[in-house]
């Protein structure tokens, strides 16, 4: 009788994937988030940026995902997705979000002292997606 070995290897969380309606504008929205994204990128339909860690987002535009789903919609409604970024302190949740929503993008929670221990806030991306800004109280 022999002994037959298998070699499984264990999916890993690699990429984040974005569908934007807007490249340009979500880049710039991330961009201030500090997202190290290169320059020109907003002129391609897909760009992918290497995140602290080694975990990548990726942005798509619509039209590129119809090209390999011709049935896709974008969603509608609120809470399709939500980003948490995590900054070094409560001072830096308030600082960041004030320049965020001085520059036009929309709040959707104010900067408070969540139960859990956090200051957390959250602001709207362009497709109008919270991203939450958060740090140990």
């Amino acid at each position: 009788m022999t002994s037959r070995t298998t070699s499984r290897t264990t999916p890993r969380l690699d990429m984040i994937g974005l569908v934007v309606s807007d490249m340009a504008a979500s880049l710039a929205f991330y961009r201030r988030l500090g997202l190290d994204v290169p320059a020109g990128a907003q002129e391609q339909p897909h760009v992918e940026a290497v995140l602290p860690g080694g975990l990548r987002i990726g942005f798509d535009t619509e039209e590129v995902v119809r090209s390999f789903d011709p049935s896709w919609t974008p969603p509608t409604g609120g809470g399709r997705r939500e980003l948490a970024f995590l900054c070094g302190s409560p001072a830096e949740v308030d600082a960041l979000y004030a320049a965020l929503t001085d520059a036009g993008y929309e709040g959707h929670l104010e900067p408070w002292n969540a139960v859990w221990g956090q200051r957390y806030a959250a602001v709207l991306d362009p497709d109008g997606c919270a991203v939450s800004l958060f740090a140990a109280a």
